[in-house]
């Protein structure tokens, strides 16, 4: 079946079974390396992409769902502004290690600071990263790396404009 859908800015299509997954055509179809499996059930975030402006762990969604609509990774959300700020302030805090899951918190993080009006506290990130597993490092340098920036409304409103240049 051709599926057609917005990826990264750019409309594609694809010939493939309807049934298969989000995750599976984003990385052998289109190269998407960021988006890993982890679990293949929902559960890690390894996975996460922005699914018509939604966080989604994209393991969870059948290729025929994505049929005109848009997705995002973060090979696009790289290019934002406020990107590489936010890697800075991971690589700084010590919180990527062996990195397998990085671009699903990069991603939930940028979600966080798009749903937010900034004023977090660490309990709030940790609750809103949930769906997001760690298996090297603990959570305590991710959470402090995203903190850095709960105060930061120059920040906050660069994640808004990225979140808002994708609609």
């Amino acid at each position: 079946m051709l599926i057609k859908f917005n990826l990264n800015n750019k409309d594609v299509q694809v010939d493939v079974n309807p049934k298969k997954r989000l995750l599976d055509v984003l990385r052998e179809d289109f190269g998407m390396t960021s988006v890993k499996e982890g679990c293949g059930k929902g559960e890690c975030g390894a996975c996460t992409v922005f699914f018509e402006g939604k966080r989604v762990n994209s393991c969870l969604v059948p290729i025929f769902q994505a049929a005109d609509k848009k997705v995002v990774t973060l090979e696009h959300v790289k290019s934002w502004e406020a990107y590489k700020i936010l890697e800075n302030s991971f690589i700084e805090n010590g919180a990527v290690q062996c990195g397998f899951c990085i671009p699903g918190f990069i991603m939930s993080t940028v979600s966080l600071f798009n749903e937010t009006d900034g004023k977090l506290n660490k309990p709030m990130i940790e609750e809103k990263l949930g769906g997001n597993i760690c298996r090297c490092t603990g959570y305590s340098k991710i959470v402090d790396s995203i903190y850095s920036f709960a105060d930061d409304t120059a920040f906050l409103m660069k994640i808004k404009e990225g979140f808002t240049n994708e609609k």
